[in-house]
């Protein structure tokens, strides 16, 4: 997370707030009993803006300045909403192609995704406003500026996307290692949302019981898993190579 990314202080934070300022994350200092800082998440939470309460020294690591116990991180983008996000996709496309992230944390993953995605033709990235990394700087420069081409939406509960997603037509698959099934046998050639899970858990258990497929990379050697972005671009590739074969 790169510094110059944060605004901190009780003032500035408010200002940004009363601006509209694209906030992405906030970080308050555990257990202040400050009015002024309750006010401040008060404020967020009608916004939706993920708060994390944190100790004091990760707000020292995230700013050399006084920050008073709040730090913001703002966002280089704006966020779409969900329906417009896929009713435009569905009127511009036969085949719309979203991405839907169960919490990835890594900023790095999510910008490497972020870059295959937008080389692959998918319409738009879904992911849940808490738990999952905030867009940085070092997730713009890890997407090589892909982030600035491609939709994202932010929504409360994956769960509720995935509703949304198939009340719209689409199907949803599963990338998860929880199967037999491995993703050459399963069929991308109709309009779907590729679900992608985080670094240490995967997708939830509840998500998983949603989908309408699940399929799995294989995996020859020794270890049982593979970097989330690398994954997604095996996934995304042979969703690729199927349309393709189609046309």
């Amino acid at each position: 997370m790169s510094k110059k990314d944060n605004i901190f202080g009780i003032y500035p934070v408010l200002e940004a707030i009363k601006s509209d300022t694209e906030i992405d994350k906030v970080y308050l200092i555990k257990d202040s009993g400050n009015d002024k800082l309750a006010s401040i998440e008060k404020k967020l939470q009608n916004k939706h803006v993920t708060v994390n309460h944190v100790p004091v020294e990760k707000l020292n690591r995230l700013t050399n300045g006084n920050h008073q116990g709040v730090v913001a991180v703002t966002s280089p983008i704006s966020f779409v909403g969900l329906e417009e996000l896929i009713e435009s996709a569905i009127a511009s496309k036969k085949t719309p192609l979203f991405l839907v992230l169960d919490q990835i944390s890594d900023v790095r993953n999510f910008g490497a995704i972020i870059r295959t995605a937008e080389c692959t033709g998918v319409d738009g990235i879904i992911i849940q406003k808490k738990g999952g990394a905030p867009i940085t700087g070092d997730t713009v420069k890890t997407s090589a500026g892909a982030i600035f081409k491609m939709p994202i939406c932010k929504v409360d509960h994956i769960k509720d996307a995935i509703y949304y997603l198939q009340g719209s037509g689409i199907k949803t698959v599963a990338a998860t290692e929880k199967t037999e099934k491995d993703l050459y046998s399963v069929s991308f050639t109709e309009p779907m949302a590729l679900i992608m899970g985080s670094e240490g858990k995967g997708i939830s258990h509840s998500v998983l019981k949603l989908v309408d497929e699940q399929a799995a990379l294989p995996l020859l050697g020794e270890i049982n898993s593979l970097n989330v972005s690398v994954a997604c671009g095996a996934f995304l590739y042979e969703l690729v190579r199927q349309r393709n074969k189609k046309h």
